[in-house]
C-alpha cells in the first residue's frame, strides 16, 4: 500500500500483461462488519456501484459506513489480467485498479449520494497517484453499470472540476468508463481496516464540497 516506483504510473500493454488463471483466488463470503454476503452482484432490490479512489482499505470503510450500504468489498478492475493476486497488480503489470464495489439499497440512498462521498473523499486530480501511493493500482475512477450512473459521473465531474479549480486545483484526471470485470481480493483485504484498526489509510480528500443531485 505505501510509494511505488515511478514506472508503475504507466499503464501496462495487453501484450505485455501478466496472463492471471481462470480461477477466481480464494476470498471471504460474508462482510465483516455489516455481517452480509459477499456478493458481487445485486439481489433484487438492490443496486451495484464501483469506485477507485486510493488505497481501497481506506476507501471501503469510507462506503461501508454510509446509510442504506448493504455490502462492500475490494477487488481489481480496469486491467487486462484475469483474477490477479495482489502481488501481481503491485507489480504494475496487470493494468488494474484497486477499486470498492458498493452494493445498496436506492431507497434509502442515491447514487448520486455515493458520488458526492467519492469526490469528496480523495484527490481526483493527481493522475496515477492518491497521496504517496503511486502507481496506476490508485488512479481515480468511477466504473458505470447504466447510461443514468454515466450521465450523472460526468455531470457531478464537471460541477466539481468548476469547484476544484476556484480553489486553485488542477484539471480532474478521474476516468469514467463501462464497469469493467471485477476480481475480487483476497480475503485479508476485505473490511481491513475493520480487523486492523490501526491499518494504513492513505485516503484523504481536498476540502472542497461537491454539488449534491447534479446528475438528476
Amino acid at each position: 500500500m505505501f510509494g511505488l516506483s515511478s514506472t508503475k504510473t504507466e499503464m501496462v500493454t495487453p501484450e505485455n500483461a501478466l496472463p492471471g488463471r481462470p480461477q477466481p483466488i480464494p476470498t471471504a463470503d460474508t462482510h465483516n462488519v455489516l455481517g452480509t454476503r459477499l456478493d458481487p452482484t445485486p439481489s433484487e432490490g438492490h443496486a451495484v456501484a464501483m469506485f477507485g479512489l486510493g488505497c481501497f482499505w481506506g476507501a471501503e470503510r469510507i462506503f461501508w459506513q454510509l446509510p442504506g450500504v448493504h455490502a462492500t468489498m475490494v477487488g481489481y478492475a480496469g486491467g487486462y489480467t484475469p483474477n490477479p493476486t495482489y502481488e501481481e497488480v503491485c507489480t504494475g503489470r496487470t493494468g488494474h485498479n484497486e477499486v470498492v464495489r458498493v452494493i445498496y439499497d436506492p431507497a434509502q440512498t442515491s447514487y448520486d449520494e455515493l458520488l458526492r462521498v467519492f469526490w469528496e473523499n480523495h484527490d481526483p486530480t493527481q493522475g496515477m497517484r492518491q497521496g504517496n501511493d503511486r502507481g496506476t493500482q490508485y488512479r481515480s475512477g468511477i466504473y458505470t453499470f447504466d447510461e443514468s450512473q454515466k450521465r450523472a459521473a460526468e455531470a457531478a465531474r464537471e460541477a466539481f472540476a468548476a469547484r476544484l479549480t476556484g480553489a486553485g486545483y488542477g484539471a480532474i484526471t478521474t476516468e469514467i468508463v463501462d464497469a469493467p470485470a471485477f476480481f475480487m481480493a483476497e480475503d485479508y483485504h476485505q473490511q481491513y481496516l475493520d480487523k486492523n484498526p490501526s491499518g494504513y489509510c492513505g485516503i484523504g480528500g481536498t476540502g472542497v464540497t461537491c454539488p449534491i443531485g447534479v446528475g438528476a
